[in-house]
């Protein structure tokens, strides 16, 4: 059988690794080689957590505990390392002091791999593959695809500027949530595969000195805490980096912040994502959409190619920030400009942050210091929910299925959607 996967990030790997070698498997990955794979989760930062409470909602990935485990050491193995990991010994007094403030700490086991470990991960990897007979075809954008008793996939050429086209009896598209503007495509030509289409998380990353959050760093490595602000949005932390760095996520038409942690090079600083949930309703129906513009905004603001920063301080006064002084940022200077990020976001997100930073204040004094960094934006799309059972011979795996929102869960979807081929 000769099989097409699009993308490789997480869902690919676990697909790829599950495959029946005999089948005819060729990867379309739309940059230059497999380190710089279109899907950030692996090649930046490795967070991996095994969890029946996130990463999804996928039931027999959520309680299938052994499967989410093997995983982690499936990734700790390539990776050549040992993760980090929180202790979560002794958190009771923590977890009462989050619920009695309003907070929901989500339960979870974390381990953190680091951006250096996943360039060994992607190496072996892909020669694991390779030594399957899988073939990568890198440089190779998809633009477009034709559903049919054979499926034909239209792909550009980077390299060469040059139009192709290629036919196969199954394709796996798993371009993770950063290539929504493929699945958009599909989407409006199959409109049936939409099950649902509403909502994006719009936030921020905040950077604050590792001295004010140890305690909880050395308990939990990563926490993740929801909150439901006066004004009904939810907000929640994700992907929090101890001694981390901010970097800059660059899209084909705008960038936004992210951050991540290396695991033999240390800052002193920690950064964690701030995000509210927008939901929309009808006839509004492009989420994705909402929140590209909101990044963009955000770009023009800072003069076309950078990311705005501010402190806490000036964001919760609504004036534009002149100057730091106590906390310094890890973002590279040339990437950032001081700004004001009440000019970006709606009114309501601006307020559903401050509630938030001042709530997490009475838990852990030192979150709402007024030097303390926020920069914007920080943009997580949920991807539309996709039916994959409208088509036989054409399938979504992983996050830009809309089904998961992890590298567990997104590799667990791949794994089993490969052993499906062998039944």
């Amino acid at each position: 059988m000769k099989i097409a996967v699009i993308g490789f990030g997480a869902a690919a790997v676990g697909f790829l690794k599950e495959v029946d070698p005999s089948n005819d498997v060729v990867v379309f990955e739309m940059n230059k080689d497999i380190f710089s794979s279109s899907i950030s989760g692996i090649r930046a930062d490795g967070k991996l957590f095994v969890s029946s409470e996130m990463g999804g909602d996928l039931e027999e990935i959520l309680y299938d505990k052994k499967l989410q485990k093997d995983i982690v050491d499936y990734y700790s193995k390539l990776s050549e390392t040992e993760p980090e990991i929180g202790s979560r010994e002794n958190i009771e007094e923590l977890e009462k002091q989050f619920f009695i403030n309003g907070f929901k700490l989500v339960e979870s086991e974390f381990f953190h791999i680091g951006t250096d470990k996943l360039k060994i991960f992607l190496k072996n990897a892909h020669s694991e593959f390779s030594q399957k007979g899988i073939k990568f075809k890198f440089n190779s954008f998809v633009k477009d695809i034709e559903v049919s008793n054979n499926i034909k996939i239209i792909y550009l050429d980077r390299e060469n500027r040059e139009e192709h086209e290629e036919y196969f009896d199954k394709v796996y598209i798993a371009v993770g949530r950063s290539g929504f503007k493929l699945i958009d495509t599909l989407s409006k030509k199959y409109p049936d595969i939409i099950l649902s289409n509403t909502k994006v998380d719009l936030g921020v990353r905040f950077e604050l000195p590792d001295i004010v959050v140890k305690e909880l760093n050395d308990a939990l490595y990563e926490f993740k805490v929801k909150f439901k602000s006066s004004n009904g949005q939810l907000v929640r932390t994700f992907c929090n980096n101890p001694s981390g760095y901010v970097v800059t996520e660059k899209y084909s038409d705008f960038i936004t912040v992210n951050g991540h942690a290396i695991h033999d090079q240390k800052s002193t600083n920690t950064n964690f994502a701030i995000l509210v949930t927008h939901s929309f309703t009808k006839p509004f129906n492009d989420p994705n959409g909402y929140g590209s513009y909101i990044a963009k905004l955000s770009n023009i603001l800072a003069g076309g190619d950078k990311v705005i920063l501010q402190t806490y301080g000036d964001f919760k006064k609504g004036k534009r920030t002149k100057k730091l002084w106590k906390v310094f940022p890890t973002l590279n200077q040339n990437e950032y400009v001081l700004g004001d990020l009440n000019l970006v976001f709606p009114s309501k997100t601006s307020q559903s942050l401050v509630e938030f930073i001042d709530n997490l204040n009475k838990i852990i004094p030192g979150i709402a210091d007024e030097e303390n960094l926020l920069y914007g934006v920080e943009v997580k799309f949920y991807g539309k929910k996709l039916d994959n059972n409208l088509f036989e011979n054409l399938k979504f795996i992983g996050d830009c299925s809309g089904h998961t929102r992890s590298i567990v869960h997104a590799t667990a979807h791949g794994i089993l959607e490969a052993r499906k081929l062998k039944n």
